[in-house]
């Protein structure tokens, strides 16, 4: 049987249009890891490569869909003015502590949090910074609440 050249172009057209649409739906499907500027901050003699989360929208994606993060690394939470702040752990894949800090940089609480979860983890007071870092990180390095962290950004 002979087929009509015009046959084998609407044939062919198809099955790429069919391939570049379930491309793009895979990729609709993959979140972003964005990543943010980044600072160095010190806690005593423990440096920490902290990406910056200072806007609403940044706070909000924060370290989601993360699959991993460096031992000295971690992510700054930057909020205008002291406040009651709350961190929960939606789509995020790795377990994080988070320290609360006051505006001088001074911890008031430190939470350990697990991955993807909902569940609210906050301040005991006003806060003006949160730091995530992997769980466990502050307590192996032994640092507490009335730590400093130095550094930070304002």
């Amino acid at each position: 049987m002979r087929h009509h050249p015009l046959s084998r172009f609407f044939v062919r057209s198809a099955a790429t249009l069919l391939a570049l649409a379930c491309f793009s739906s895979a990729q609709a499907q993959t979140p972003q890891v964005r990543k943010f500027p980044t600072t160095q901050l010190n806690i005593g003699i423990h440096l920490i490569k902290a990406e910056v989360a200072k806007t609403e929208a940044e706070r909000e994606q924060g370290l989601m869909f993360r699959e991993k993060m460096g031992d000295n690394e971690g992510m700054l939470f930057l909020f205008e003015q002291p406040a009651g702040v709350c961190m929960w752990m939606k789509n995020t894949l790795i377990p994080l502590s988070v320290a609360f800090m006051d505006e001088k940089g001074v911890i008031i609480n430190i939470e350990d949090m697990k991955a993807q979860t909902l569940d609210s983890h906050c301040a005991k007071r006003a806060a003006v910074y949160a730091l995530e870092m992997n769980k466990g990180w502050f307590k192996q390095k032994n640092i507490q609440p009335g730590s400093q962290i130095e550094g930070l950004p304002r």
